[in-house]
């Protein structure tokens, strides 16, 4: 048997009712393991979930749905000419690369320490790559400490708050791993989450989760690891950019190659690099506000008379519709969250969600935004900044300063009212430091058409969503960067053959796990085209 080659297999569709609560785990097990006996002909030498979910799209009927994993003796399983539809094979992820033989003249160094740059980080570090990173922000236990005080004192930080430091955007976010891509990169940065200590239902929940609270000593552990592979990271160090000539506290870079992962709010790095000559597109994004409602009423409406059981944890919702060729859409929903300041310029208003792991508190909030297109704003690098900026300004000004949001009723937002104080449901924002006011003079028409078409269709959808009493927060700006920072097939941006950009702020990602992913590739690339670096002072 220590001998025995192994092959592992995925068996899928796995369907128990909920109403086996706890044991439903243990019975998707001995299911599995009786379908390897009886497809294979043998027990399996190992087994263990792959992936859970929960299918509550008929009421009554809810269901878990399970991948189990297993592992049996490869000469069994080539004695099986078909695998049932349901069974394939599984490999288990890796990040593996060919290393290159060109000189690379110094370290590479890596601008931001957000998901891409963090992931970008650890596999150069991990390969002998002695990276050096420079975000602009603090460190995570300073980062919070000056956000908690921007929140108590209305003094907003520019280079550390909720937008930048130690981990990025996601830092202070409910740490979603869900992505749309279909990448095999995903499971092993779960993996590697996990190792970093994230909890391990990250690798098998079909929803997985962090929490802005788990997230913070990830991001710490994550630099331990970096600096115990001999990379080295430096705080409170914005870079500025200048052609290839980087500068950092003044100081001007030697790198073997800069990697730009700046994140989705690095305004000025793109003003910078538009005016360098880099090539930067305008593409399209999403604003919105932000609505809450009671997580026991979202529970109720999505999981009926199974509302609260511990089992299925707290309702999660992502909706989505279309009106000719623009979208609206829910985005980062946050259960048991709340939504936080994150405006990264002073004289503005930003929006985000935020929530821990235990995910609770009172309110749900969610995103609702809507597509701008390229031609909503002059179709250049230029307009796309100021679109957001402006929206952001407008805002503030709405809100009176001091950082208020203005806020408005869903039932005064769809009627055209103005002026009803929420009752039931208490905006989050920085402790209910909000502004009723009419969104309607804040967000452009086509934005503020298709959110109230996006809430009546969401209502259809789920009972109680379209509540005359919950509030809407306002703006969400920053769902993903403005702009592209355009690059080769080589991942370099053209005429700059030792500059990659990457990442969600190069407009390559949207989201933890797509930016991760990208971090990765760009570090693949890197190392197989360089060697590593010569000792360099």
């Amino acid at each position: 048997m220590r001998n025995m080659v192994l092959s592992r297999l995925l068996i899928e569709n796995i369907a128990l009712p909920v109403t086996e609560g706890e044991g439903a785990d243990e019975e998707a097990l001995r299911t599995a393991s009786l379908r390897i006996q009886r497809e294979i002909g043998c027990d399996p030498s190992s087994i263990g979930i792959h992936k859970k979910s929960v299918d509550a799209r008929r009421r009554g009927s809810e269901r878990f749905v399970y991948s189990v994993c297993v592992s049996v003796p490869t000469s069994a399983l080539s004695a099986v000419p078909n695998l049932p539809r349901d069974m394939k094979l599984y490999t288990e992820p890796s990040f593996t690369y060919r290393r290159g033989t060109r000189p690379m003249d110094g370290r590479p160094v890596i601008v931001g320490f957000g998901p891409a740059g963090m992931f970008c980080a650890l596999a150069l570090a991990g390969a002998g790559y002695r990276p050096l990173v420079l975000e602009r922000g603090s460190s995570v236990e300073k980062r919070v400490a000056k956000v908690d005080a921007f929140i108590a004192s209305r003094r907003l930080d520019p280079d550390t708050n909720i937008q930048f430091g130690a981990g990025g955007a996601g830092t202070f976010s409910d740490g979603k791993l869900m992505t749309r891509i279909q990448d095999p990169l995903c499971a092993y940065i779960l993996s590697e989450f996990v190792l970093l200590g994230a909890p391990q239902d990250i690798t098998w929940k079909a929803r997985p989760h962090i929490g802005t609270d788990r997230l913070r000593g990830i991001v710490a552990e994550a630099d331990r690891k970096i600096r115990s592979l001999g990379g080295d990271i430096i705080y409170d160090s914005p870079v500025e950019l200048s052609g290839d000539i980087a500068k950092a506290n003044g100081e001007r870079l030697k790198y073997g190659v800069l990697i730009l992962s700046p994140g989705h709010s690095a305004r000025d790095l793109y003003a910078s690099l538009i005016g360098s000559g880099f090539r930067v597109a305008p593409k399209a994004y999403s604003v919105g506000v932000r609505i809450e409602h009671l997580q026991e009423n979202i529970d109720r409406a999505m999981h009926g008379k199974l509302a609260g059981d511990p089992i299925l944890g707290h309702a999660e919702y992502s909706l989505s519709a279309r009106r000719g060729n623009r979208g609206v859409y829910s985005f980062c929903m946050c259960p048991g969250g709340e939504v936080v300041p994150a405006a990264s310029e002073d004289g503005g208003i930003v929006t985000n969600g935020m929530s821990c792991r235990a995910r609770d508190g009172v309110n749900a909030n969610a995103a609702l935004a809507v597509s701008v297109l390229p031609e909503d704003y002059g179709a250049t690098p230029d307009g796309a900044v100021e679109y957001q900026r402006a929206l952001e300004q407008l805002a503030y000004t709405a809100g009176g300063g001091d950082f208020a949001a203005p806020c408005q009723t869903v039932g005064d937002f769809l009627k055209g009212g103005v002026g009803t104080a929420p009752s039931e449901i208490s905006p989050s924002y920085m402790g209910g430091n909000v502004t009723m006011c009419d969104l309607h003079e804040i967000l452009p028409p086509i934005v503020s058409d298709m959110l109230e078409f996006g809430i009546r269709q969401f209502d259809r959808r789920i009972a109680g969503f379209a509540a005359s009493c919950a509030p809407l927060t306002g703006v969400e700006t920053r769902t993903s960067a403005p702009v592209r920072i355009l690059r080769g097939d080589d991942m370099t941006a053209p005429g700059h053959a030792r500059i990659y950009p990457c990442g969600e702020g190069a407009g390559y990602a949207g989201g933890i796990m797509s930016a991760a992913a990208d971090g990765l590739r760009v570090a693949s690339a890197v190392i197989e085209r360089y060697a590593p670096p010569a000792d360099v002072l």
